[in-house]
């Protein structure tokens, strides 16, 4: 039976790999993006959010199977808060009751190994707080201090943690559904070029993310993860953050932590 699966950031690199494979497989996606997808909308503001929220859920006829949450920046400043964090956490809040409504929900978060390393804890603290006038405030005095890359770990961190706190929860546990997060290594995307580009940048991502399983991912690596976690099959996996790395986080973090 076809499902209705929204996706965002659907127009490139995960987003788009899993997208083509939603569809071969006959599934019905709602592809949210910036522009070119079934919805436009910008994820960076509360407006957006809740406008491509309400679209969405418009569009799957008031029950959608699945969300998939692609959409996020690598550009250093306040849009890796706004975008990567609240416009994740607050876009699939907002699809939750059409989520219920649907026979065999699935909620998936696109996460980051990053999210394991060094990041801004009064950021963090201000997500997980819902507060993203102060989120943003001290993204700003981030970038000011020259802390601008913490950002992406910081946000990375908190949607991990907001995922954890949630996915136990009545709302969505108790509703019957799953909610995890695939957290990459480095990914091959239109997203990481300038990390391939830069010589010496590249030197620092293979020092930082040592993949030793086969190295750096494709798209289509992670999105096939992504397809059992937000399937029908996965009927009890749910407040997980599965690393789709190549033994990156075993690496990082050792054995002792699991």
């Amino acid at each position: 039976m076809p499902r209705n699966v929204v996706v965002t950031g659907s127009g490139s690199g995960i987003g788009a790999a899993l997208t083509a494979m939603l569809r071969a497989r006959g599934d019905r996606v709602i592809g949210v993006d910036l522009r070119g997808a079934e919805i436009d909308a910008d994820l960076s503001t509360p407006d957006g959010r809740a406008a491509a929220a309400e679209r969405a859920v418009a569009a799957a006829g008031g029950a959608v199977d699945a969300v998939v949450t692609c959409a996020g920046t690598s550009v250093p400043g306040p849009a890796m808060v706004t975008v990567n964090y609240f416009g994740t956490t607050e876009f699939v809040t907002a699809l939750r009751p059409a989520l219920a409504a649907a026979p065999q929900p699935r909620a998936l978060l696109i996460g980051s190994i990053s999210g394991t390393q060094p990041h801004d804890s009064d950021v963090v603290a201000a997500c997980l707080a819902a507060d993203e006038p102060a989120a943003l405030a001290h993204a700003d005095r981030a970038v000011a201090d020259g802390r601008a890359r913490q950002l992406y770990p910081s946000s990375k961190a908190a949607l991990a943690q907001w995922a954890r706190r949630t996915a136990v929860t009545d709302g969505w546990a108790g509703a019957g559904i799953p909610l995890n997060v695939v957290a990459p290594g480095i990914v091959l995307t239109p997203m990481s070029a300038d990390i391939f580009d830069d010589p010496e940048m590249k030197k620092v991502m293979d020092a930082a993310v040592p993949m030793p399983l086969n190295g750096y991912l494709q798209p289509e690596d992670v999105a096939r993860t992504v397809l059992f976690l937000a399937s029908e099959d996965n009927s009890h996996i749910t407040g997980q953050v599965l690393y789709v790395d190549g033994g990156a986080e075993t690496v990082l973090r050792g054995p002792e932590d699991f």
